[in-house]
């Protein structure tokens, strides 16, 4: 596949490393010199130095034979006239655009992104992503990671164990026996800060970080089985009320009411522009970093802080002086993967990565086949997929036992007719099931192409 990204940024970057390590035919737009030249010399990828929106830069990108245009720019709207540059004059298939100004995606508007219009095929909001990713964390305390899949039937959670898991020191073939009512599959394990996809005689050490896929009604008995019994949120103390805050708030008025939320805003014109928006959240003008503020906010009563504001020292200060004001748990937005190893040991309990969530959303519509969505799962570790089984696809019709899965494909789950079956040997995979499953990035391609549409299915 020929995809055209337009930003070297951390996003766009990230985007090409995963689209060139699996072969496709990638080119990079961007104005730095510098950027690209990273990019072109640690990856396979062609670059171009210019403005993305510009018609004689994406012609020497070659627009011409595009399938596919990313457009995550820094401005809005250079990622739009992009789009419409693409489709106008080079008729590129599919154009994906990120957006982050909220007023071109209000309802009202909704005709704008339109074949007439500015044809952009999937709008990509990385504030509301965020917002989405962190309420998700909050909805089973004590995992770092928690993503919903095939309607919310099934989830894949993500748990440190300390010394008091159930679990530890147990090879992870003996789980069914010793707890035959735990209905998970383990698909990943992350040991010293490194991610393995894991074996059956793998045993759970402390401090291990695990990955699992577990049937959504068997949530709370699997968070108790590795340790975790934390109580949901019930008081919120959100620092920084930019777009992430804000739209966090909103979401947690909509659906949660129950929890009491506060958000702490340095700006004073930004505090009073969100309190005028927001019916039941107390936003204070003040510092994050200000022990007095926190203090004001209450702090130590609080269950949960989460630290979204544009700066992740900022950030991971914030935090660590929120839990050392009382607070109980602490979710972390973080932009720099440099600092993502770093979260564990300081203390900060979840760490929210935008670029992560953002490659994710936009991984989704790249992948090809029956693939309803893709998760990426720490940086270079590898995706979570989840996909529709064809009568064509290699898994059907035969005992896992005698599947032959790539090197680095895990199966975490099967849905078939709304019921949640967690594979084992003699598990036989039938077409239209929904499959969940873990890939190595290694093994993406491969994946893709089993859950292709053959010509022998017409």
């Amino acid at each position: 596949m020929k995809v055209i990204v337009c930003g070297a940024g951390q996003v766009g970057g990230n985007i090409a490393r995963y689209l060139a390590l699996e072969n496709n035919d990638v080119t990079v737009i961007d104005q730095s010199p510098e950027l690209i030249r990273r990019l072109s010399d640690s990856f396979d990828v062609r670059g171009v130095i210019g403005h993305a929106s510009l018609p004689d830069v994406l012609e020497s990108a070659l627009a011409g034979d595009a399938d596919m245009l990313i457009a995550v720019t820094h401005a809005d709207e250079i990622n739009m006239v992009a789009c419409q540059v693409a489709h106008s004059l080079f008729n590129v298939p599919t154009k994906i655009a990120r957006i982050r100004s909220q007023s071109y995606l209000d309802p009202l508007w909704s005709l704008l992104f339109s074949r007439d219009h500015l044809p952009i095929d999937v709008i990509i909001s990385p504030e509301m992503e965020v917002a989405n990713a962190v309420t998700r964390r909050l909805r089973v305390p004590g995992a770092f990671e928690m993503i919903s899949l095939v309607d919310d039937r099934v989830h894949l959670l993500g748990v440190r164990c300390d010394q008091n898991c159930p679990l530890l020191n147990t090879p992870l073939r003996q789980l069914t026996q010793l707890f035959p009512d735990l209905h998970i599959t383990i698909i990943g394990l992350v040991r010293n800060g490194r991610p393995t996809t894991p074996s059956r005689d793998d045993q759970i050490l402390a401090t291990d970080e695990v990955y699992f896929v577990v049937d959504t009604e068997h949530v709370q008995r699997a968070m108790t089985a590795f340790g975790h019994d934390e109580a949901e949120a019930r008081r919120l103390l959100i620092l920084g009320g930019g777009n992430v805050g804000f739209y966090l708030a909103r979401r947690l008025e909509s659906e949660y009411p129950w929890i009491n939320a506060k958000i702490v805003e340095r700006n004073a014109a930004r505090a009073e522009q969100i309190a005028g928006q927001l019916e039941n959240t107390v936003v204070i003008n003040g510092d994050v970093l200000d022990s007095m503020i926190l203090e004001e906010a209450n702090a130590g009563a609080t269950d949960t802080v989460v630290a979204v504001a544009n700066d992740d020292q900022t950030n991971i200060l914030s935090s660590l002086l929120a839990k050392r004001h009382g607070a109980q748990r602490a979710i972390t937005l973080i932009n720099e993967g440099t600092f993502e190893s770093l979260i564990a040991t300081l203390g900060i309990d979840v760490a929210v990565s935008p670029r992560t969530i953002t490659v994710s959303s936009i991984l989704q519509h790249v992948r090809r086949g029956r693939i309803h969505s893709v998760h990426t799962l720490r940086e270079g570790f590898g995706e979570l997929i989840e996909a529709e089984a064809l009568e064509t696809t290699s898994l059907v019709g035969s005992p896992l036992k005698d599947v032959n899965l790539p090197p680095g494909v895990l199966l975490g789950a099967v849905v078939r007719n709304g019921e949640v079956i967690m594979p084992r040997g003699n598990t036989v995979v039938q077409a239209k099931d929904r499959v969940v499953l873990f890939s190595t990035t290694e093994s993406i391609r491969k994946v893709e192409k089993m859950f292709s549409v053959r010509l022998e299915y017409f």
